[in-house]
């Protein structure tokens, strides 16, 4: 398994899926449509409850959809009416509790899939593609071991074994991390990722942990109510929410209500916020007279001792400093006059920060901020 194994396209086209309550049909998928490109990775970012997992379960096979169409390099797997079973999908999936089988050694936790698959290899041949499969995860060493003398994280490297052994189009994952502790977390993320580009494989990544989804994928979906509400590359996810949602879901975010003053022929408006002025870009669709949020990232937020000649500068006194290692986390209060009129986040370098309680000015990257109707 040195050499990348391909990877298979995968096209979701108005998925549905309702569950029965109290003799009433809940929906809890509704609509939903995307497309992964072969040997790409996407994620499927949302809260508890928005459709993620139930959408990578009609994927996988493990739930019956009501609509839609579900298909793999052109080939149908699901439709309202039609259903491939698990097995004839030619995927692999990681659940998020690793489903190991702890009577078993890792090797035979690896080979027992080949040998009971509609694909059922020879033994000789199983037991080959597990060991390489558990030399890819750097497991091969304890292939004898029982599963149980496994630790989490190895654990989590042999579900992922189990699900390459027999080379899938598509592999699956149930947000396989959150049962790790974060520095090992991290490690695994660097390393799943890693592996899914060396084999070229496609890849779907369930989670609700937003930075997982940005540091992972080519692609991220975010979903919200059992529908996708914006999916776009993480950076541009990140700098450039489609919503109010999007914008609170991933990462920190500043929201500010203002109103739109003026606008001018190059696609930038005169803003009033906070009782201060700030130009910035803004939608065409957005006229003038608009009650507007402005949303921006802590880390767009510069601070001053004294008042910079530019635009985008709003005094601030510090609230709240916070030491997080690696930056610095402060709370200002806006003022207008003596009054407080509203509170930022901003984050910068650790070795030069606000002291709490200290007068300063606060400048907006113009670039940075994103304009959204209210």
């Amino acid at each position: 398994m040195t050499d990348a194994t391909g990877g298979g396209r995968l096209v979701v086209d108005g998925l549905e899926k309702q569950y029965e309550l109290d003799g009433a049909e809940v929906p809890v998928v509704k609509g939903v449509t995307f497309t992964i490109e072969p040997g790409t990775f996407t994620s499927l970012l949302g809260p508890s409850g928005c459709g993620k997992t139930t959408t990578l379960r009609c994927v996988a096979g493990l739930e019956h959809s009501n609509g839609g169409v579900i298909s793999l390099d052109g080939n149908v797997l699901s439709t309202g009416t039609k259903h491939v079973s698990p097995d004839r999908r030619d995927i692999g999936m990681v659940f998020q509790n690793y489903a190991i089988w702890p009577h078993m050694t890792v090797l035979a936790n690896a080979v027992f899939p080949l040998q009971v698959s509609a694909k059922r290899l020879p033994k000789q041949e199983a037991r080959r593609r597990a060991m390489e499969a558990l030399e890819l995860v750097q497991l091969d060493a304890y292939a004898h071991r029982p599963a149980t003398a496994l630790s989490g994280g190895q654990q989590q490297r042999l579900a992922l074994a189990r699900a390459l052994a027999h080379r899938p189009k598509l592999l699956l994952l149930d947000e396989p991390l959150s049962n790790l502790d974060a520095k090992l977390r991290d490690t695994m993320r660097h390393e799943l990722r890693a592996l899914q580009q060396r084999l070229g494989i496609t890849a779907l990544y369930v989670t609700h942990d937003q930075s997982e989804a940005l540091s992972m994928s080519d692609r991220v979906a975010v979903m919200n109510q059992g529908r996708i509400v914006q999916e776009a590359a993480p950076r541009d996810l990140y700098y450039s929410p489609a919503d109010r949602f999007v914008a609170d879901f991933v990462g920190r975010v500043n929201m500010i209500p203002a109103v739109v003053r003026s606008r001018d022929d190059s696609g930038d408006a005169l803003i009033e916020a906070f009782g201060s002025r700030m130009v910035t870009p803004c939608p065409p669709a957005i006229g003038t007279g608009a009650d507007v949020t402005v949303t921006f990232r802590p880390e767009s937020v510069r601070w001053h001792d004294s008042a910079p000649d530019r635009p985008n500068v709003l005094p601030a006194r510090v609230a709240r400093v916070e030491f997080l290692g690696e930056i610095v986390e402060y709370e200002a209060e806006v003022l207008h006059g003596e009054t407080v009129v509203g509170t930022l986040v901003a984050r910068g370098a650790p070795l030069r920060s606000p002291s709490s309680g200290s007068r300063i000015f606060l400048e907006l990257d113009p670039t940075a901020c994103r304009v959204l109707a209210a």
